[in-house]
């Protein structure tokens, strides 16, 4: 169970065996540590106890602050989950020969493929009432394909030599993939293009929230199949940025995010903002479809898993791969 906490003056505590959510003095949950999985504070006006704090530690609890936008800032987890020496000296190693450009040219190739999946997954619907509005997405989907096909013809020692040409057919994927997007939205949104900081719009502030509720997903994920969340391989090193993350989720963003905005667009769902921002109470309501989605099934290794179980396990794949003790294999998700 995830608890996120968005409203300003809220308090955490613990009594007995559960944790303890009062707003305005008043207990509004009680939630007991072993059915808890995460907690998300989304407000800059919440207080927390430090035994709440060691409880959640103690039960494996991870506790992720986020700005107003929903990037996290900040994750409080045991300092033992990052014990696990030799993966993370793999992982280190990697950086400088053929592993760095072999996995991350599979995480793109997972990214291509899905973004493929989800226009075919929404576009399947348009085919009997819109044949032009189908042929069109038909269309960039054979394009995005030949870009997929490209990244076989990459080839280096290291991720350095080969960075700028596998983000190239990124960025050549990306664009066919959200002009896609904008049409099967069509003008049920004032969707004019993907937008990353300071997005105003309902479709990219979503998308945007979205993706920082799957990063926070993706680094318990990274964390426990023992993975430096910060040294990943095609997004460069910098202070504090968690590259790994953002090289991972690279394969479950359209499945987990994308295919619930374009859903609640299609859908005509109003989205509610205030000053340019996710209200709490849109927040709310889009971060409970996101872990329903993350609830859902989806076919992996020839049998039906959670999405949030197919994550755990494609981030132990990661980690054993680094070892060289299996292959890795990215996720592609069903249409």
């Amino acid at each position: 169970m995830e608890l996120l906490v968005t409203n300003y003056g809220s308090f955490l505590g613990k009594k007995s065996e559960r944790l303890i959510l009062k707003e305005n003095g008043k207990v509004v949950n009680e939630i007991p540590f072993h059915d808890l999985e995460q907690v998300i504070i989304d407000t800059p006006g919440a207080s927390l106890s430090t035994d709440v704090i060691r409880e959640c530690v103690e039960h494996g609890v991870q506790i992720s602050f986020l700005t107003p936008s929903g990037k996290p800032f900040a994750r409080l987890v045991s300092p033992y989950l990052t014990g696990t020496v030799l993966t993370r000296r793999q992982q280190l190693m990697a950086f400088c020969d053929e592993r760095s450009v072999f996995l991350t040219k599979l995480f793109i190739e997972g990214k291509l493929k899905n973004q493929v999946n989800v226009l075919k997954y929404f576009a399947k619907y348009r085919k009997g009432v819109d044949r032009g509005l189908f042929e069109s997405v038909s269309g960039l989907i054979e394009q995005i394909e030949q870009a997929a096909g490209l990244l076989h013809t990459i080839h280096g020692k290291c991720i350095d030599d080969v960075r700028a040409q596998i983000m190239s057919v990124e960025g050549r994927a990306g664009n066919l993939y959200w002009e896609g997007v904008g049409l099967l939205t069509g003008d049920k949104a004032n969707f004019a293009g993907r937008e990353h900081r300071g997005a105003v719009d309902p479709v990219n502030s979503l998308l945007n929230y979205g993706y920082g509720m799957l990063c926070r997903q993706a680094e318990g994920s990274l964390i426990l199949a023992g993975l430096d969340p910060f040294g990943g391989f095609l997004h460069v090193d910098r202070p504090g940025k968690l590259s790994l993350v953002y090289d991972f989720v690279e394969e479950f963003r359209q499945q987990v995010v994308d295919r619930v905005v374009i859903a609640m667009v299609n859908k005509g769902i109003a989205v509610e903002m205030e000053e340019g921002m996710l209200s709490n109470t849109a927040k709310r309501d889009f971060s409970d479809r996101i872990k329903e989605r993350l609830e859902s099934q989806e076919k992996y290794q020839g049998k039906k898993y959670k999405l949030r179980t197919i994550m755990q396990s494609q981030a132990r794949r990661v980690a054993t791969f680094l070892r060289g003790e299996a292959k890795y294999r990215p996720f592609v998700g069903g249409w």
